[in-house]
């Protein structure tokens, strides 16, 4: 005889079943944002252009706020070396590829590698280095 209640099975059931509708509607979301729609800076993202354009490939979109979110300034300022400046950093893609920057964390470790060039490189050619949708703007 189990030691526990009969509850517990429809309780482990019901977390159980909502776990993989929750499961199954983040998907459908993500799976609508990333194939349904072309994509777009939010306020307060970067839009990095440094050398995009003249490589002939999309500037970057940061996803400024998206990283706030769940770190402290410091570890993207200070620790890995960001100046507080839209287009101060001079960030290309070998220094990403030698763990640098952005590569410090996109190393296939810590969050996804950069096989995959549209996950970042996703604004509309032409679009300026800068904080999107704010009246600082980097310097030309």
């Amino acid at each position: 005889m189990s030691s526990r209640s009969p509850r517990f099975g429809v309780l482990h059931q019901s977390n159980i079943t909502m776990f993989f509708f929750s499961l199954a509607l983040s998907f459908m979301l993500l799976a609508g944002g990333l194939f349904g729609s072309e994509a777009r800076a939010e306020y307060g993202d970067i839009v990095l252009n440094n050398y995009s354009d003249k490589n002939g490939i999309r500037p970057v979109i940061f996803p400024h706020w998206f990283h706030r979110m769940r770190y402290a300034c410091k570890s993207c300022h200070s620790d890995i070396g960001f100046p507080f400046k839209a287009g101060g950093s001079k960030v290309n893609m070998l220094n990403i590829i030698s763990g640098e920057y952005c590569g410090a964390c996109h190393n296939g470790q810590i969050a996804w590698s950069v096989e995959n060039c549209d996950l970042c490189h996703s604004a509309l050619p032409n679009t300026p280095t800068q904080v999107h949708n704010s009246v600082l703007r980097a310097p030309k």
